[in-house]
């Protein structure tokens, strides 16, 4: 009898593990091939909330059976033992039987009953699930009515309680969850850094809009209506690009498209017929929707208006699946410059057409991105000169933000100089934040200072000439 309830009592356990390590779309293949045993685990992995009640009503008889039994029927065992030992005292007899029960009692249901059953049910989930399949769906519609009585005071309960009651079902990990699981799994080696930056990336795809990853309209290459036949095959030739938008005097009139086979193969022939119609979307749009909204229109290219209706940019596929699977290079696209380089031990060249939510991640910024996109443009509204020049540098979190370069009026690299560490600054600067009061003095304008304290008179370039002589 104790051999059959520590049984019974592993029996449950590994079900309820089984059923909750299982997946359930291979369970559902199964069944659909026309196993009974799979159709069996499938109504319980179905009905899950039921059925791990029934398991735990199965795990609390099977104990409260062994100890009700389990105890006394050792301890009958052992008494003639004690006598054939020449042991007299039947106290001192039924005390140590009792205790020596207790401990073989409590050593098997642990061993047996409770951790041997539940390492075997996560180890190979779906082999004990077909195998407890039928005998629990048997044992669940026995006592149907016990565990629905149960379940239902256990639920008035916690109304009383002011407490929902939870279900199996509603334990889903959050994004963040499971971006935990994928880093730890990454740590002990079962999935890859490729493909943990998938799943990051794919998480980042429904939060970023168009406006992040398009085209701007300074960098559109495009065909024009009102330019000759001539000029418009140069810059298609010239361009290297599948599409090009077509325009009335203007980027902010685009008619439609023109692909590249189309004019090719008919140099000749009237724009008009070649023209394809162009989806206008607002920039704000989510790159999920916008993807979805291409596939249904069939097309590859998407035109983004902005609050005033006119065009902020272009937005390609390509551009969109980029931000899942990286940078995607053809034979006819020139090797670009990665978006972060090292400059020096605390000097950074940064793209600045980076995201500023990037740039915040990477270094541990806190730069507000509420107005602004890029950290090109961040710095661009912040500089004191327009237009923008090379050198030009603000001081942000305590560190200097400097114009690295620049093309067609906006900035096109940041350099980005880290404060030093204390043994490596230099003796007149004690910080590189803004507005560092100076050590035994009180708080003054920067003019009352003495050139060796204020650091504001001593040219920027100098300045970052010094950090990156030391950070090199």
């Amino acid at each position: 009898m104790v051999v059959l309830l520590v049984g019974l009592n592993g029996f449950f356990v590994a079900a309820e593990f089984a059923m909750v390590r299982i997946r359930e779309s291979r369970i559902a293949t199964l069944a659909d091939a026309g196993s009974k045993r799979a159709g069996f685990a499938k109504s319980m992995v179905n009905n899950l909330d039921a059925y791990l009640s029934a398991c735990q009503l199965g795990i609390t008889l099977a104990s409260l059976g062994l100890g009700w039994i389990g105890e006394p029927a050792v301890a009958s065992f052992l008494r003639p033992l004690f006598h054939a030992l020449g042991w007299t005292n039947e106290v001192a007899i039924h005390g140590t039987a009792v205790a020596i029960a207790f401990v073989l009692i409590t050593v098997l249901h642990i061993v047996i009953g409770e951790l041997a059953p539940k390492s075997m049910a996560i180890r190979k989930p779906e082999s004990v699930a077909m195998i407890a399949a039928a005998p629990m769906v048997l044992f669940y519609k026995t006592m149907f009515p016990f565990i629905w009585v149960l379940n239902g005071m256990a639920n008035a309960l916690l109304r009383v309680l002011k407490i929902e009651p939870a279900s199996e079902l509603d334990s889903a990990h959050t994004e963040e969850e499971i971006r935990i699981l994928v880093k730890e799994s990454n740590k002990n080696g079962l999935i890859d850094n490729t493909e943990m930056a998938l799943v990051d990336n794919i998480f980042e795809f429904a939060d970023t809009t168009a406006r992040e990853v398009m085209i701007p309209r300074t960098e559109m290459i495009c065909l024009y209506t009102n330019v000759s036949r001539e000029e418009n095959l140069e810059t298609a030739y010239d361009g290297m690009r599948t599409r090009y938008p077509v325009c009335e005097q203007d980027k902010d009139h685009i008619i439609g498209f023109i692909h590249i086979k189309d004019l090719m193969r008919s140099p000749e022939a009237d724009y008009d017929s070649l023209i394809r119609p162009i989806i206008a979307v607002p920039e704000s749009i989510r790159i999920s929707e916008l993807m979805k909204l291409m596939q249904r229109s069939r097309t590859q290219i998407a035109m983004l208006v902005d609050e005033y209706g006119g065009t902020a940019g272009l937005v390609t596929l390509e551009d969109i699946m980029e931000e899942i699977v990286g940078e995607i290079q053809d034979e006819f696209d020139e090797e670009e410059r990665p978006e972060t380089e090292q400059a020096g031990e605390f000097s950074y060249s940064i793209d600045g057409m980076m995201l500023i939510e990037d740039v915040n991640n990477q270094f541990g910024f806190e730069l507000n991105f509420d107005d602004y996109d890029t950290i090109g443009g961040w710095l661009y509204a912040r500089i004191d000169e327009l237009p923008p020049q090379k050198g030009q540098s603000v001081d942000h979190e305590g560190c200097t933000f400097i114009v690295d370069e620049t093309e067609q009026k906006r900035i096109s690299r940041v350099r980005i100089l880290k404060p030093l560490p204390e043994a490596d600054r230099m003796p007149e600067r004690e910080d590189c934040a803004e507005d560092a009061p100076v050590d035994g003095a009180p708080d003054a304008p920067n003019e009352a200072r003495e050139p060796e304290d204020n650091f504001e008179t001593e040219p920027v370039a100098a300045l970052a000439a010094k950090r990156i002589e030391a950070g090199a």
